[in-house]
C-alpha cells in the first residue's frame, strides 16, 4: 500500500510539472509574440498615425486614419448583417426547431465556421465583387458576416438552452404565448451570454485580412460611398509589412499594436459582461 501510494505521488508530481511546464511555454510565446509587438509598435506611434491619410511610397510620414475609421466601417456593417441573423437564427435553434432541420442547420454552422477565410473572402469576390465590377464595402461588410454569423448563432443557442426551463413552464403557466415567453423571459436570462459570444464574434473578425483582399481592397483615400473600395488595418498591416519601405514597416507595426488594442478590449469586454451576469445571477 505504501509502495502504490508512493507512485501515485511521484506519478502526479511528474504530470503537474509537466503540465506546469507546458503552460508556462505556451504564456511565455504569447508574452514574446506581445512583447514584441508592443515593443515595435509602440515606438511608431503618433499622433499622425490617427489623423492622417498615408503618403505615397518612399515618402516619410503620414498615417492610417482612413484604414481606421474603415475598419470600424467594415465591422458596423458584418454587425448590422450577421448579429440579427445569428441571434435569430440560435433563438429558432434552441426554441422552436425539431430535430432534423435543427441538426443540419447545426452542422452547417459549424462547417461554416470552420471554413478558411480565403475561402468565404473568394466567395463573396465571386458573388458580389465580380457582378458589381468594383471591390466596396459592402462587399467586404458582408464577408465578414458571413464568419461571424454561425458564432452568434452557436453561442445564442447555447446560452438559451441554459436557461432553466422552470422560468419556461411558469411563463406558460401565467398564459404567457411562446414568443412573448421567449422575448421577455428567455432572452433577458441570457442577454448577457448572448452579449458576450456576439463580442467575441467581432472580435474573431476585425483581424481578419484574407476576405478583404477579395472584397473590400483597399484605398489610399477617405472612402466617401460605401460602393467604394475602402481602406482597412488588416489590408494595411498586409501591404505595408510586403513593401522595401522602412517607414512603412514602421507603421505597420503600429497598426498591429492598435489593432491588437482592439481586439483585446473586445475580449475584456465580453469577460466582464459575462462575469457581471454571473454575478448577478448569484446575487
Amino acid at each position: 500500500m505504501t509502495d502504490r501510494i508512493a507512485r501515485r505521488n511521484i506519478l502526479n508530481n511528474v504530470m503537474l510539472t509537466l503540465t506546469g511546464l507546458c503552460a508556462l511555454l505556451t504564456a511565455s510565446i504569447l508574452i514574446l509574440i506581445l512583447g514584441f509587438l508592443v515593443w515595435n509598435g509602440w515606438r511608431s506611434l503618433n499622433w499622425n498615425f490617427f489623423t492622417k491619410l498615408p503618403l505615397s511610397a518612399g515618402e516619410s510620414g503620414g498615417g492610417m486614419a482612413n484604414a481606421i475609421v474603415g475598419s470600424g466601417i467594415l465591422i458596423l456593417i458584418s454587425i448590422v448583417i450577421g448579429v440579427p441573423v445569428g441571434f435569430l437564427g440560435g433563438v429558432y435553434l434552441a426554441e422552436f426547431g425539431g430535430k432534423t432541420v435543427p441538426m443540419l442547420v447545426r452542422y452547417t454552422a459549424d462547417l461554416l465556421n470552420g471554413v478558411p477565410s480565403i475561402v468565404i473572402g473568394i466567395f463573396a469576390w465571386t458573388v458580389i465583387v465580380v457582378r458589381s465590377h468594383h471591390f466596396s464595402a459592402w462587399a467586404g461588410g458582408i464577408a465578414l458576416s458571413l464568419m461571424m454569423i454561425p458564432i452568434g448563432l452557436r453561442s445564442t443557442e447555447q446560452f438559451l438552452r441554459a436557461v432553466p426551463n422552470s422560468l419556461r413552464e411558469g411563463s406558460l403557466a401565467l398564459g404567457a404565448s411562446k414568443t412573448r415567453t421567449i422575448m421577455t423571459v428567455i432572452v433577458p436570462a441570457a442577454k448577457q451570454g448572448i452579449l458576450t459570444g456576439m463580442i467575441l464574434g467581432v472580435a474573431r473578425i476585425a483581424g481578419e485580412t484574407a476576405p478583404l483582399l477579395f472584397t473590400s481592397f483597399n484605398n489610399q483615400f477617405w472612402s466617401n460611398k460605401l460602393g467604394e473600395p475602402t481602406a482597412s488595418l488588416p489590408f494595411m498591416i498586409y501591404y505595408f509589412a510586403v513593401s522595401p519601405y522602412e517607414d512603412w514597416h514602421r507603421q505597420a507595426w503600429a497598426a498591429g499594436l492598435v489593432l491588437l488594442v482592439l481586439v483585446l478590449l473586445a475580449n475584456i469586454a465580453a469577460r466582464w459582461v459575462l462575469a457581471r451576469g454571473v454575478s448577478v445571477q448569484r446575487g
